[in-house]
């Protein structure tokens, strides 16, 4: 790949830029309600019998483990200016994030939702840490969109600008996922 300033000297493409930004409005709309559809046990799809997706939820929590690592590398990468690296990195990040959000989808539309049954100092714990995580996905999501598509479009000024603000969310998003799994394991 080029190296870091012949890189940063791509002509942006505004034009592509605004059309995906469209696109990436309507994929999180489709998200947003597919994830308020999937909360109604009404809308349960019932599985086969002897079928589940019951294995899915250390999954998930693999999954954004892996999400987690991927945004470090981009970091690294961009911060020692190996373009390569950093794209890669973002690559499977953005990858992983729609593996675990189609797994994610499948579970929940299947499956009864678990409760936390833990009390005292570990129930504020873990609520704190799934209401901020829930809050910030959504929140995210068109954000990471977005940054994903200046970068893309080669809008380098306005896909950092973004970044700076999204990466922490995002990995924050990312490193909470599994902490809520593993607080809620117990009670699988």
């Amino acid at each position: 790949m080029e190296d870091y300033k012949s890189y940063l000297q791509r002509t942006p493409n505004e034009a592509l830029g605004k059309k995906l930004k469209v696109a990436a409005w309507i994929l999180t709309a489709a998200v947003l309600v597919l994830v308020g559809l999937m909360r109604q046990p009404e809308l349960r799809i019932p599985l086969p019998e002897g079928f589940s997706f019951s294995f899915l939820p250390p999954v998930h929590a693999i999954i954004n483990t892996i999400v987690s690592i991927a945004l470090v590398v981009a970091l690294i990468g961009i911060k020692t200016k190996n373009i390569q690296l950093h794209v890669r990195a973002i690559g499977v990040a953005m990858a992983m994030s729609v593996l675990f959000l189609l797994c994610y989808v499948c579970y929940h539309f299947t499956t009864e939702e678990v409760r936390y049954g833990g009390e005292g100092a570990m129930r504020a714990v873990y609520f704190f840490f799934l209401f901020t995580h829930i809050v910030l996905a959504g929140v995210s999501l068109p954000l990471i969109l977005f940054t994903w598509i200046n970068g893309f479009t080669n809008q380098f000024a306005k896909h950092r600008k973004l970044a700076r603000w999204v990466f922490p969310m995002w990995l924050y998003v990312a490193v909470t996922g599994p902490i809520c799994y593993l607080l809620l394991k117990p009670y699988y």
